[in-house]
């Protein structure tokens, strides 16, 4: 028998689904709904992206016509001197994003996880001084979600780099694998970006990032590997990230947000580009305090309103820098979906 596709699949104006073999079933009330607001969703979606091209055509033919009249502001162009000449020096270190929880989330909190990697790969191009990136255990949902953003053009994401292994691959073989074009994971990486130097760390120089750990991470060494577990989960799932950094033996830690943010009325959990943000900030600044401040979104500091008390900095905090769905990343980090 076949099976029937995710509602959100079906036209608004279909009232039942017609299966290979030309029988019909009929659709409930609710997927005739969700299938409505995916339609309505899907047209607003491409009317944005549309308004957002043309906007950005008009404002660079106008600034050719400044140019060529010889009116372009000179605080522009001092703007953009001054973009051209900053310093990228690298900092050393490697931050890994485990991406090994793939079958522990739905389609949301997917859509969500790569709006999230989208914002960490941005944070990273921009930084002053970039990490060496590396996604480990590509596989399954946020796989297919990847591949099908923007032609797959994560796998031209600068200074970053894939594999369907997990992050133990990183000392127990000689380099990050290549991904078999016959395997049903990832496949057709780009091998000049993503493959060409081997990617080794001794166990004892990885740290897992976990706010269930006691131990408290005190600085950034460029000599240390730091894996944020990636999924989005809405706290649901308790100790996940610190049992799997005991099952695999290797330490972990925790930012200092209770010491220097004592005022925080909310648990501490953050979305995989807000402690990939942070880690950047600090190594800017070498300052926790500042580097927690300019991350964490101001309205976590303030309580107020029913259940406040039990507010999570969860996958939700990705919408204080974007829309909902993601847009707005996605668009930067993708290209035109």
């Amino acid at each position: 028998m076949s099976q029937v596709t995710d509602d959100k699949h079906f036209p608004a104006s279909t009232s039942s689904f017609v299966k290979e073999d030309g029988s019909q079933i009929p659709l409930s009330k609710n997927a005739l709904k969700k299938a409505a607001k995916a339609e309505r969703l899907a047209a607003l979606k491409l009317e944005r992206r549309a308004r957002e091209k043309e906007a950005k055509k008009e404002k660079k033919r106008q600034k050719a016509e400044k140019r060529a009249a010889g009116e372009l502001d000179n605080e522009d162009e001092e703007e953009n001197k001054r973009r051209a000449k900053k310093p990228r020096l690298q900092f050393g270190g490697t931050v890994v994003v485990d991406l090994g929880f793939d079958d522990m989330m739905n389609d949301k909190e997917i859509k969500s996880l790569c709006s999230q990697l989208a914002y960490t790969y941005s944070a990273n191009r921009n930084a002053g001084f970039p990490f060496s990136l590396i996604c480990t255990s590509l596989n399954g949902q946020t796989y297919q979600r990847l591949e099908g953003l923007g032609d797959a053009s994560y796998k031209r994401w600068s200074n970053t780099k894939w594999t369907e292994e997990t992050y133990q691959s990183l000392w127990e073989s000689k380099e990050v694998s290549k991904l078999d074009p016959a395997d049903d994971g990832p496949t057709g990486l780009d091998q000049e970006v993503h493959n060409t130097d081997p990617l080794r760390a001794g166990e004892d120089s990885v740290v897992y990032l976990t706010a269930d750990t006691e131990d408290e991470l005190t600085e950034l060494r460029p000599e240390e590997t730091y894996i944020i577990g990636g999924i989005c989960d809405h706290n649901r799932y308790k100790n996940l990230c610190l049992n799997r950094a005991k099952e695999s033996g290797i330490r972990t830690a925790r930012l200092p947000i209770g010491r220097y943010l004592a005022s925080l009325p909310t648990r501490k959990v953050l979305t995989v580009n807000q402690v990939f943000e942070i880690l950047v900030k600090w190594v800017e600044t070498r300052d926790w305090e500042e580097s927690l401040y300019s991350v964490i979104p101001k309205r976590k500091f303030h309580q107020g309103g029913k259940g406040n008390h039990d507010a999570n900095i969860d996958a939700a905090a990705v919408e204080d820098n974007a829309d909902p769905d993601g847009a707005a990343a996605e668009q930067a980090a993708f290209g035109e979906a």
